[in-house]
């Protein structure tokens, strides 16, 4: 059995997501009854699409981690923790005890909660069930129970199913993207911050009033407010940041325009690639319909996915780029922080992605809301790092030189790990369960009083979701 695992894993790993995920696309949409030319050009599409997202993001991380460690240099930061970056997180998780187990313990708890009428979602995004593992590893690593950090990670995919039923309307109206739904734990997280937060907005005078969504700041500015005009000022303001002291001008020039016209690009191009990504999504969606629909009448199925087709819009990109020195300064100024910030702050569009539609996309309160989730995070990582660190060096990951411990913002600053990890450090097994009880009650809660815990997820459609 376990060298079954072992070779799933391996083919998963060697496979990466831009692989694997149209070849999972394409085995779905043939068994739920698609033509296998449609079903076969929307697999090769989605893979297309995924590329180029990945190809902007690639773009779009260089610069910001070039950015980040100039302001780190020029600011003699020195910290404990070292962000390592989410592939290593990936690598970590799934070079884990838990990761050889986790892709069939995922695809095993979404098959239940669909038949169960538990979720509405069938989560295609195996690779990413990664995060799942590392939680479980984390629980491993508390514990030393590998079938705690196994049901740990059964746990953790219930939850992303949980969220994404929760978020789906939300993330369908204000995205435009039916028939999806967004099964990511990190973008997720943010959830339960930003509705409380931007209730306590609506209850501020004067604050509630402003509403910076990027079609009302291209309305006042005009070009100016276009979103690759928007890149390029972020970019630029971004560059003169970290570049500044840099011994000839010249360089620093051409440093600084480098850094504007890249980020002009992603604000261009990611927008484009999740258009291409929407386009061969259709024939799946469809056919899931009417697979469902001839089984269970109007019974809705959405596609779970990865949450970089959300990262595209405009709100989402500049609201992340705007943090970014936020989170720099964030890193230097909050008391007892051992975290310093390197690989990973271009993953910062995923954070704040799923407050878009609890906003309406208002860019002011996307920052404020993530302003917050960062600083709760860089507590989070502080805590959790030497679980983190332990984890990795069970996994036969090397450690930078010079770093006592390491993170990443993407698993690391995850509220929800550490909830997880405290519960089994306080109770042991039964910690697990009392996380159980919340996930199943809340889903329980949830399907009884969908109409109101969509709305405040951002559906603005509170007729159609009451009369589900």
């Amino acid at each position: 059995m376990d060298s079954v695992l072992a070779g799933l894993k391996a083919v998963v790993d060697g496979l990466g997501s831009t692989v694997l995920l149209p070849i999972v696309i394409f085995v779905i949409a043939m068994v739920l009854g698609a033509k296998a030319g449609r079903a076969f050009r929307a697999a090769v599409t989605i893979g297309v699409a995924f590329i180029g997202i990945n190809l902007v993001i690639g773009l779009m991380f260089v610069n910001l981690t070039d950015v980040a460690q100039a302001i780190v240099k020029n600011t003699g930061l020195q910290r404990d923790i070292v962000d390592v970056g989410w592939p290593s997180a990936a690598a970590i998780a799934f070079g884990s005890s838990v990761g050889l187990w986790v892709i069939p313990v995922g695809i095993g708890v979404n098959i239940l909660m669909l038949f169960g009428g538990m979720t509405r979602t069938l989560n295609v995004d195996v690779w990413n069930f990664w995060h799942f593992a590392f939680v479980g590893s984390l629980v491993v690593a508390a514990s030393g129970s590998l079938p705690m950090g196994i049901f740990a990670a059964a746990l953790m995919a219930a939850l992303s199913l949980f969220f994404a039923d929760w978020t789906a309307k939300g993330v369908q109206r204000f995205y435009g993207v039916p028939g999806v739904s967004v099964p990511h734990l990190a973008s997720a997280q943010i959830l339960p911050i930003a509705i409380v937060l931007n209730w306590i907005i609506e209850r501020i005078p004067g604050l509630r009033d402003i509403n910076l969504d990027t079609d009302t700041i291209q309305r006042r500015f005009g070009v100016l407010g276009e979103p690759v005009v928007m890149g390029l000022i972020i970019g630029l303001v971004l560059g003169l940041i970290g570049y500044w002291n840099m011994p000839s001008p010249a360089a620093m020039v051409v440093k600084v325009l480098q850094t504007g016209m890249n980020l002009a690009a992603v604000m261009l191009l990611l927008p484009r690639m999740v258009k291409i990504l929407m386009e061969g999504l259709i024939p799946v969606s469809e056919a899931a319909r009417e697979f469902v629909q001839k089984r269970a009448g109007d019974r809705e199925i959405n596609v779970g996915l990865d949450s970089a087709i959300l990262i595209g819009h405009p709100a989402a990109i500049s609201s992340a780029l705007i943090l970014v020195p936020i989170a720099i300064l964030l890193s230097i100024i909050l008391p007892g922080n051992q975290v310093i910030l390197f690989a990973d702050l271009a993953v910062i569009p995923f954070i704040v992605a799923m407050a878009a539609p609890i906003t309406n996309g208002n860019v002011l309160r996307m920052v404020i809301i993530g302003t917050v989730t960062l600083i709760v995070g860089f507590y989070v990582a502080t805590g959790l790092a030497p679980l983190f660190t332990s984890a990795a060096i069970g996994a036969g990951f090397k450690l930078p030189a010079n770093a006592a411990h390491i993170t990443s913002i993407v698993d690391g600053f995850l509220w929800i790990s550490w909830v997880v990890v405290e519960l089994v450090r306080s109770l042991g097994f039964f910690g697990l369960i009392v996380v159980a009880v919340a996930i199943f009650g809340s889903i329980f809660v949830f399907w009884r009083n969908a109409a109101s815990w969509e709305r405040a997820a951002g559906s603005g459609d509170v007729e159609e979701a009451a009369g589900e």
